[in-house]
């Protein structure tokens, strides 16, 4: 049987029910009609005629007139009940309006089904699916209250730290901002430089310009540890797909106006600490720290 073919039955077999029901309510309305004749006319003989309760009167009427009164008025109640509210607002009327909400519901279940769905596909669209091998790294270098910068300038200069950023990321793809570029003297060499920028017209010498930090490691992809360097904007978008922080952490208080993002130690694990004192070459003292992400 199809579900059209059943759904036509429910609706005969329900049709019928309901016929009968209203048929058993009408019933029982003539019923109480004949019985309220019978009894009015009983009372009628008992006080009119037969003189029982002559003395019983209630506001100058008889006792008999109030409760002939009190009766029609229940009667003329009953009577609209069958024909008027059972009719209209009976079973039938409360089971429609129960499959109208129902079908109401259920056509916002699917509207919301089919919004969340296609607003999915228009996440998915816009993600970027990287190469999940690939050890996203965050490398910066802040002061004890995070700061990175101050008027996109850089606020020391470590010869240890300067060494150690190229020597992680020679060979790789290294991703920034406008600002972060802007602030070199040039792209920098034996890397590939990924420069994040919403002008769509930004062109730059020896760099991969693009406009977002999901393209960016799209570009970056089949590079098995892209770097991010900065600034404060991007590594906060960072923070949440990075696998790793190479941060060097100088031991001094400046003035900025950039800062690099708390680091939730719920999240990220110390690995490897080299703590540096200052010398002739380093004004601070300062520690290369390499967090990795909580599996």
């Amino acid at each position: 049987m199809s579900k059209s073919n059943s759904k036509i039955d429910q609706e005969q077999i329900e049709f019928l029910e309901n016929a009968q029901k209203r048929i058993r309510q009408k019933k029982i309305l003539y019923n109480h009609f004949i019985f309220f004749l019978f009894i009015s006319a009983f009372l009628f003989v008992l006080d009119f005629i037969l003189n029982i309760g002559s003395d019983l009167n209630i506001f100058e009427y008889s006792w008999s007139v109030w409760v002939f009164l009190i009766w029609i008025f229940l009667f003329l109640f009953h009577t609209f009940n069958v024909f008027v509210s059972n009719k209209f607002l009976g079973d039938m009327w409360v089971k429609k309006q129960t499959r109208l909400l129902m079908e109401l519901q259920k056509h916002k279940i699917e509207k919301l089904k089919n919004d969340i769905a296609s607003e999915a596909k228009i996440i998915a669209s816009s993600e970027t699916f990287y190469n999940k091998s690939s050890l996203i790294t965050i490398i910066a270098a802040a002061d004890e209250n995070n700061v990175i910068g101050n008027d996109n300038k850089l606020i020391w200069h470590l010869s240890d730290d300067l060494k150690n950023f190229k020597n992680l990321t020679k060979d790789h793809h290294v991703i920034m901002g406008r600002k972060t570029f802007e602030s070199m003297p040039k792209a920098l060499p034996n890397r590939t430089n990924v420069v994040i920028t919403r002008n769509k017209n930004y062109v730059g010498e020896n760099i991969i310009v693009v406009s977002s930090l999901n393209e960016a490691l799209e570009v970056s992809k089949n590079d098995s540890q892209p770097f991010i360097i900065g600034g404060g904007e991007i590594y906060n978008l960072a923070m949440e797909i990075a696998d790793r922080i190479e941060l060097t952490r100088v031991h001094s208080k400046f003035e900025g106006d950039t800062f690099f993002p708390l680091i939730d130690l719920n999240q990220w694990v110390e690995v490897k600490r080299d703590e540096r004192k200052k010398d002739s070459k380093h004004n601070y003292d300062f520690t290369f720290i390499r967090y990795d992400k909580k599996k």
